[in-house]
């Protein structure tokens, strides 16, 4: 199958053949077959990783009926960028030291990166299904404030395609005001291939969302969360939880690190909670 996806990459390069649209399709089609051929062949993320390094998922992006503009075309790739260097982090496992274990197994670790300081690294197993974890993170985002006290709200501004958003998000302050309200705008991409699942972000600029008055202006990125079926029990998802954020202002790095690290625990707990909620209503 490949030398024939090859030769249809090819045949879409031919100057009198760009235009023809039942071409692009079968290409675009092609690729993606190989891809989940791909996916299947591996035991874990790391093959499919490989993949998404070579950029095949942008490719696919261009060979989109309806093309891009500039600036759209530019905020795909600042998600693969997002994407590509929040897997090149956490595919280092050097470094890494401990935060906080908790007793249920959930961990953080955290290292400090020359070019993007430290980070966080939050390990959990949630006792729910890849589809089902994946559905509340991505597909009811939105609703992320509504079980989850450190968020505000979050706001789609823009969707570009199927995998990239621009997200406004409100962070609470913390309790006696610690930390005050911060906000974000992220450029987000979800990536699927095969059992496993990447979430990635980084900020962005975005023109119609200015700062907000009684806000700081914080800046993530990049981060992601991997999701994927525990190894021997598929009814259960591993997450991993990259966590990378500048929250501007004057704030002691002792304060910061602990409040960051804390988020991701109460992340962990908020996320169960509103799964085993969501799952018993659907019963």
């Amino acid at each position: 199958m490949l030398p024939a996806t090859s030769k249809l990459c090819a045949a879409i390069s031919y100057r009198h053949l760009r235009n023809m649209t039942g071409l692009r399709r079968q290409a675009a089609v092609a690729i993606s077959q190989e891809l989940s051929k791909l996916a299947h062949r591996s035991a874990g993320p790391s093959a499919w990783i490989n993949q998404v390094r070579r950029r095949s998922s942008l490719l696919s992006s261009r060979l989109e009926e309806t093309p891009f503009s500039e600036m759209e075309m530019s905020y795909i790739k600042q998600g693969e960028e997002a994407l590509q260097k929040s897997l090149s982090i956490l595919g280092n496992l050097d470094g890494w030291k401990t935060e906080t274990v908790v007793g249920n197994g959930d961990k953080v670790l955290s290292k400090v990166l020359p070019d993007v300081g430290k980070v966080f690294r939050l390990e959990v197993v949630v006792d729910q299904p890849l589809d089902t974890v994946y559905s509340e993170l991505v597909d009811n985002m939105e609703q992320m404030g509504d079980w989850n006290p450190n968020v505000k709200e979050i706001k789609i501004l823009q969707k570009i395609g199927k995998d990239t958003v621009i997200t406004h998000e409100k962070a609470a302050a913390t309790p006696g005001n610690i930390v005050g309200p911060r906000d974000f705008v992220s450029v987000r991409c979800a990536k699927r291939r095969g059992s496993t699942c990447v979430l990635a972000g980084m900020s962005t600029k975005y023109g119609a969302m200015p700062e907000q008055e009684g806000f700081i202006r914080a800046e993530n990125g990049p981060t992601c969360m991997v999701l994927r079926p525990l190894a021997g029990s598929p009814s259960q998802t591993k997450l991993t939880w990259l966590l990378s954020i500048d929250l501007k202002g004057w704030l002691p790095k002792t304060i910061i690190n602990q409040v960051l690290s804390q988020t991701q625990v109460d992340f962990a707990n908020h996320l169960r909670r509103r799964l085993a909620r969501t799952v018993a209503a659907g019963c």
